[in-house]
């Protein structure tokens, strides 16, 4: 349930909403409200768009919000980050980012990341 639950939201969400999802409320069960304001914390979290488009598919349900930890890692990874940096963002050991990397098919380079340029 929670691998089907963690696509149907990175498909609703797209990849950065998601991600800001299970940062702040990965782990909970988490309220989604039949109507979504801007002051609200999911909309603070993954903005006001997103949220009402999570209100929009689960209002007033709750949802186990998925720690998506693989996926968090392959981004922090491809954004340069250190492993140790991604085991206290994932809040997990550093060898078990190492394993993690290691079990992967196509593990990201470091910075491997498109980084956008503010000119």
């Amino acid at each position: 349930m929670s691998e089907r639950l963690s696509s149907d939201l990175h498909d609703l969400l797209g990849e950065a909403a998601f991600i800001a999802l299970a940062e702040h409320f990965g782990g909970l069960r988490l309220y989604i409200p039949q109507t979504m304001t801007g002051d609200h914390d999911i909309a603070k979290a993954i903005g006001l768009e997103e949220a009402q488009r999570l209100s929009n598919r689960y209002e007033s349900d709750r949802i186990a919000v998925p720690l998506a930890r693989e996926l968090r890692a392959r981004h922090y990874r491809a954004h340069g980050l250190s492993n140790s940096k991604i085991a206290r963002k994932l809040g997990i050991r550093l060898n078990a980012v190492e394993k993690m990397f290691a079990r992967m098919d196509s593990p990201p380079e470091k910075g491997s990341a498109q980084l956008s340029l503010d000119i």
